[in-house]
């Protein structure tokens, strides 16, 4: 009894908790009666100056990539290159600034080359190994009687 009046409780709760319209279109939001536009500030700071390269060559591995860039505070300037899979490096020489932003030059070095294909082997031929176990030998003797007879 006393769950049929708890549940009778929780529906007559939800039911009254409703509301009776739903909500306006864009919750009372008006669109400016003139074009609003946005313009980015045009102070701008100078940057810290810095200067950094790096490479790594694994001939093992076959790896061989580097990066080389600097900074007066305003225009960096810089290059990074890698080995690709082909055999070709590819350099990337860029400059970026405040005001014409990040622009690069690709280009490539080498001539791609790429492995023969292999020619498809069908797999070995295995038979079925030879068993290499014999006739187990018995583990225990014959059995004696319970009783002395």
């Amino acid at each position: 009894m006393n769950t049929k009046v708890a549940l009778l409780l929780c529906f007559l709760a939800v039911a009254t908790a409703r509301p009776d319209s739903p909500p306006h279109a864009g919750y009372g939001y008006q669109a400016p009666a003139h074009p609003v536009s946005y313009h980015a500030p045009e102070k701008h700071e100078k940057g810290m100056p810095f200067d950094f390269d790096y490479a790594v060559k694994d001939h093992y591995k076959g790896l061989d990539f580097g990066h080389d860039s600097n900074s007066d505070g305003n225009l960096v300037t810089g290059k990074y290159y890698v080995l690709l899979p082909d055999g070709r490096t590819q350099i990337v020489t860029y400059t970026a600034d405040h005001y014409n932003g990040y622009q690069a030059e690709v280009t490539y070095e080498g001539e791609a080359k790429y492995p023969e294909p292999e020619h498809y082997k069908p797999a070995p031929a295995y038979g079925h190994p030879a068993p290499a176990y014999g006739t187990p030998a018995p583990a225990y003797g014959h059995p004696t009687p319970a009783y002395g007879h």
